[in-house]
Order: C-alpha cells, then structure tokens, then sequence
C-alpha cells in the first residue's frame, strides 16, 4: 500500500488533477491556490497585532517592496521541444537529502497566528519530506518540534552568553538537528512601525522564548524576572568572523550564514569553512531601503562558485519564485510568509496546502519551460526587463 506521504511526494503536479477530480463531486479547495491571496485573508482573520508582526517591515517597507520588483523583473524563458517530461525537483543541501529544493524557513513565534504554530508547521511539512529550520525564537521548544518533525535544521539568534549558546546547540544536535542555520542579521530588532505603532512585541509576553526558558543555562541564570534577562542576552552585536571559530568547536554538523547580501561577505563565509550562506534580507524586515536579496543572489553565487551551498530566502511567494530563485543561483529555498498565512488560516492542512500548491506550480513551471531536473537551471533561462 502507498502511504500519503510517499502518494504526495511522487508527482507534485498531480495534485492538480486531485482539485480538478474532486470537482466532480463539487468539492472546491479550502484555500486559494494563488498563494499571493493568502495574506489577505490572514488579514480579516489575525488579530491586528499578530498580523502586523508577520507581514510588517523596517521603516517604510521600502526593502519588502524591491524584494517583490525584483521577482517580477526576471521573466522565464520556456524552450520547446526538449523531452521534459520528468520535472524530477530532487536535491541535496547541507548534507540533507531533499524531495524538493525548498524548506520551510525559521520564523518564529508561530502561536500568534494559530495555537499549534511550529508544530502544526512541521507536522505538515514532513508529510511531504520538506525540512523545517526551527526557529530559535519559536514558541513551542526544540525538543517538542523534533517529536513531530522529519528533516529538521536549527536556526540560532547567536545569543551575547556563550554559555546558553553552548546550550542550544547541544539541545538541538541531542534532538535531531542535523545542520545549522546562523541568522547574523537580527542582532537587534529593526525600526518596525507597525509593531511600534500597535506598541507590540511578543516576546514581551513570554510569546517566543520557549527555548530559552527551557534551557538550564538560561534558568540557572534569569533569576526573578526571565523576559528582563532574555532581553540581555538575545542579541550579540560584538560578534566578528573571528568568532565563526566557537561554533566550530561546538557543533560537528553543515553551518550555513544567514542574511549574507554583500560578494565580501560570501567570500569571507567560504575563507572560514562555512558550508553554506543564505542570500537574505530578513523579508525586508531589518534594514528600510536595502538591496533586493534577488538582486544580490547571482552576484554572490557568481563570486563563491560553488564553493560553498547557497540557499535563499526574501520575497517568495510561488513556485515560480522558486524557478527564478534557482536559476539564479540558489541551490534551495526559505520559505516563509505564505507557510505562515497558511497556518493562520487552517493549521496543519494551511500549511500543507500552501506547499502542495507552491511544490505543484515549481514541477510545471520546470516541465513547461522544458527541463527535466532543477540542476539544469541557470541564469540563461530568465530575461530582465526594466
């Protein structure tokens, strides 16, 4: 008998006429299939704090907006006539095997938008085989996740205590976390003026710092008041390259670099032995005005040559995001906000749903552009305009 994960994970693109089968029986999909309807309904659903905190940026929102420009300026080029047939998304990142170059990114404090937050999102994600890279600031802890989990990588905000740094890394390599995923880019929390303007922050409210109050480092030392001590030790701004040596000595599994936007930085990252970089800029939710991280990617995967896995992540929204984000350079994708929406909006199956739409549209896209395997994509398959 074929199991549900082993008939999802087949051929994504059937899942197409699995929604046109059951229309037979007038039976519609729950959620729209166009993912960049999501965030609308989250909207009329989420309370407003909640909402704002997802889909807010820093300053005027400026970055999230060249994130999207970005996209809609590379157009794809499909070839005729070449055999494909197959539409085989199969890779390998950072020492996990993938069913599809795409994984579900770190994004934390997931129970503001539903109750089960990560672990409704895992749960959903290993039924297809895509990995998740659990958060540090999730609201559920890093031992419970990897309960319900399948492939899973873990995301650490570096905090300013070695100690609980330690701590973390050997929760996560002890839980099943095979590879690390190091944000550098969130030190300190941007200008975000919806989140100003509601005078909301989460962790403020013990929302996302399950990790830490779990942790016997972080207990053993956060006395009376936990939220105060989390807030000095969160952000680790004195950070330099020279640092990358600590983690070394203590985590033996890949490392990649988060919120890598500059060709100096990449090389720097490939100088220290890292495995791999995300090209990213937090979803536009750290600095107002910055470069697309689009924009960057094929600069920077030019410069490192595949000497080090990129990855990628700001601004997709489809599978055809994907498409682009590949061919451009990207080994493999972040996903964020949409998964995010999705859950909202039903839970587990929001979630599922919203991969099975996005890994569906990247098989077709793949297929009707004519190629067989996402490896054959470059640069030499999209068109800018503008």
């Amino acid at each position: 008998m074929i199991s549900r994960r082993e008939e999802e994970r087949r051929m994504y693109a059937d899942f197409q006429f699995e929604i046109y089968l059951n229309g037979l029986n007038d039976v519609r999909p729950p959620l729209p299939t166009d993912l960049t309807r999501l965030e609308a309904l989250a909207r009329e659903k989420l309370p407003r704090e909640a909402y704002d905190y997802v889909a807010g940026s820093a300053g005027t929102g400026d970055t999230a907006v060249a994130n999207r420009e970005a996209f809609r300026r590379r157009r794809i080029v499909p070839r005729m006539l070449r055999g494909a047939a197959g539409g085989d998304l199969t890779t390998r990142v950072l020492g996990t095997d993938l069913p599809a170059p795409v994984l579900l990114g770190p994004v934390g404090v997931l129970n503001i938008v539903h109750p089960e937050g990560e672990l409704a999102a895992a749960r959903a994600a290993r039924t297809l085989g895509v990995p998740v890279v659990l958060s540090t600031a999730a609201s559920h802890t890093l031992e419970e996740v990897a309960e319900v989990a399948g492939p899973r990588w873990y995301q650490l905000y570096w905090p300013g205590d070695r100690d609980l740094a330690v701590s973390l890394l050997r929760r996560a390599r002890a839980a099943g976390y095979t590879a690390l995923v190091v944000t550098l880019d969130t030190f300190t929390l941007a200008w975000r003026p919806y989140d100003l303007d509601n005078a909301y922050l989460p962790f403020l409210r013990r929302i996302g710092i399950q990790n830490y109050l779990a942790d016997p480092v972080f207990t053993a030392k956060a006395g009376d008041d936990p939220v105060l001590h989390w807030a000095g030790v969160f952000g680790n701004p004195g950070l330099t390259w020279d640092d990358l040596a600590f983690l070394r000595e203590h985590w033996d599994g890949p490392i990649a670099l988060k919120g890598i936007q500059a060709t100096d930085d990449a090389r720097r990252a490939v100088d220290a032995g890292m495995d791999g970089i995300v090209v990213s800029n937090h979803g536009g939710r750290q600095v107002d005005g910055a470069v697309a991280a689009l924009d960057t990617l094929p600069i920077i995967a030019h410069a490192v040559d595949d000497q080090i896995e990129v990855l990628f992540d700001s601004g997709v929204r489809t599978g055809a995001d994907v498409f682009k984000a590949l061919a451009l350079g990207a080994k493999a994708v972040l996903l964020g906000r949409p998964y995010v929406y999705g859950l909202a909006l039903d839970g587990e199956d929001g979630v599922r749903h919203v991969l099975r739409c996005l890994l569906a549209e990247l098989e077709l896209t793949l297929r009707l552009s004519g190629h067989d395997h996402v490896a054959a994509l470059s640069s030499d398959d999209l068109h800018e305009v503008g």
